[in-house]
């Protein structure tokens, strides 16, 4: 069996550390996801789920424990490595969109390619490529303002995997939108996974969605158990 394209082992984060105040946020989470695995985490407001998330992706590190990207162990490396392994193995989504106002819906997808050192003639054919699965290739040359809720965010989907990332992270990818357009955005985002192969960890309050994804955990007073 191949090594799963995440392995969190042993993760622990506190604020306040050693200090009378100190909050446990994770106190000793194990978990992996396995290729082409996607993964609900589901936890209430506050659990902490925001912070697992951003140690998966290497934006924070843990007071200890280890994360592994695609078997690479990222402990102790050097900030110039965590950003190369962010940029190219890891793709986020978060509940608001962060598209670059000023630019159209598939120049926020060609900027991170072209940031990547991939020319500008296969960063749009990508970029289109990407937007026309998930519906959204008329809308290519309008501004995020130009652009309902739900046509942004799967803008936003496209932007996360536009440098072919090997896990994706989302963090209430759907928690912004109505239900009707939740639905909708949430079916695109799956097909984009899948078609793709990526393993992805989707943090929801939306327990239909999660019933939905290949394996529900809950992240409860720092620990995570199986749903």
């Amino acid at each position: 069996m191949s090594d799963p394209v995440l392995r969190l082992s042993g993760i622990k984060k506190a604020y306040n550390s050693g200090k009378p105040n100190e909050v446990t946020v994770l106190n000793g989470i194990d978990l992996e996801v396995a290729r082409g695995e996607v993964v609900a985490l589901v936890a209430p407001s506050g659990a902490g789920k925001s912070t697992l998330l951003h140690i998966a992706g290497l934006l924070d590190t843990p007071d200890s424990g280890t994360v592994e990207i695609d078997g690479a162990d990222m402990t102790g490396k050097r900030d110039a490595i965590r950003t190369a392994v962010r940029r190219n193995d890891v793709g986020f989504i978060y509940q608001f969109h962060h598209l670059l106002p000023e630019f159209s819906a598939a120049e926020n997808i060609i900027l991170p390619q072209l940031a990547n050192g991939v020319e500008r003639k296969t960063a749009e054919a990508h970029a289109m490529d990407l937007l026309d699965r998930v519906g959204v290739a008329p809308r290519a040359a309008h501004r995020p303002a130009e652009l309902s809720g739900g046509e942004q965010q799967r803008v936003a989907f496209c932007r996360a995997l536009a440098n072919g990332p090997k896990l994706l992270l989302a963090d209430e990818p759907t928690g912004n939108l109505d239900p009707v357009t939740s639905e909708t955005v949430f079916a695109a985002l799956m097909a984009l996974v899948r078609s793709t192969g990526l393993s992805a960890l989707i943090a929801t309050h939306n327990l239909e969605l999660a019933a939905r994804m290949d394996r529900q955990i809950r992240l409860d007073q720092g620990t995570l158990r199986a749903v």
